[in-house]
């Protein structure tokens, strides 16, 4: 397989289709939800809140931001590197990659299941194709990509390098630890893209360790920051694009993509009163009935 070129999903007749419009990309969003939906279902365990919010920004990423081969994934050569550090939304990442040609579609159903490498938190030790090292112990991430964007450089490539990280976990240390390094070396092609749902497990963000002002605090640490709407494709794009056609690449940039945690299944975003009710929670088996019926079927069939 070429290089540029990506390993598009089929439909249910099986036929290879090109996401080619923001209305695909947007079908391709909620067949992501309801693999989620599904997945946390059958294994009833998992977080629901931060897998759906992220549905969007995973499916822009693997359906027509990044480079990559599911075909040869451990031949880096051009292909950019995506690292998950706040690992327990694992689910959305798990859709996409399995949607993309990385794995089966059908070993979806294996989520948290004693055997399989779809672990709870993406893992490295089962060699699991789009993953490179294992996640979830949060405030880890950044560091790992920064590492990648050094050894790129070491060996004389430019791949861009995308870490997702959570707005609660900008609250441990080493994620500023990690920001001041790849700043000091001049990391301009790492990525980083936080989830800003304001909602952590013990509740708002701004409750139990204010971040604000949160964008200050990046450029503080000699960041480029911008902003986007998590939850519109169309808006990720753009914000990402902008981000890579920099004139000048040499300070690293930062996302904050403001999401909302369970978005596409109205009962599950922010609810109350616990509006971080379902960060940790997997839906019912009645929960996912409902859920898929509200999210409706697509071209592309569940697994």
């Amino acid at each position: 397989m070429a290089k540029d070129i990506k390993t598009y999903p089929h439909d249910k007749k099986g036929e290879l289709l090109e996401l080619a419009s923001i209305d695909q990309l947007d079908m391709m969003a909620i067949q992501v939800r309801r693999d989620i939906v599904r997945m946390l279902s059958m294994a009833n365990s998992g977080h629901t809140g931060g897998s759906l919010g992220m549905a969007d920004i995973f499916t822009a990423l693997y359906f027509r931001l990044i480079k990559h081969d599911p075909h040869n994934f451990w031949k880096q050569d051009d292909q950019d590197l995506v690292f998950l550090s706040n690992g327990h939304i694992a689910p959305v990442w798990y859709s996409v990659l399995a949607r993309s040609g990385y794995f089966p579609l059908h070993e979806l159903n294996s989520l948290r299941q004693i055997s399989s490498y779809l672990q709870g938190h993406p893992t490295s030790e089962a060699k699991l194709p789009g993953i490179r090292i294992a996640s979830g112990s949060l405030g880890q991430g950044l560091s790992a990509a920064a590492g990648a964007a050094l050894g790129l450089r070491l060996d004389n490539k430019n791949n861009d390098i995308y870490c997702l990280m959570g707005d609660g976990e900008c609250q441990e240390g080493q994620i500023w630890e990690a920001a001041m390094s790849a700043a000091h070396y001049d990391l301009g092609n790492l990525i980083g893209i936080v989830d800003c749902n304001s909602l952590q497990i013990d509740g708002e963000v701004q409750s139990v360790m204010s971040l604000e002002p949160f964008g200050d605090k990046w450029r503080a640490f000699g960041w480029e920051v911008y902003h986007c709407d998590g939850n519109d494709i169309e808006d990720v794009i753009a914000s990402i694009s902008r981000i890579r056609d920099r004139d000048d690449r040499k300070s690293p940039a930062v996302l904050l993509a403001t999401t909302i945690m369970g978005k596409g299944v109205p009962f599950f975003e922010g609810s109350m009163p616990d509006k971080s009710n379902w960060h940790g929670k997997p839906p019912s088996q009645d929960d996912a009935e409902k859920a898929l019926a509200i999210l409706g079927e697509t071209v592309f069939g569940d697994f």
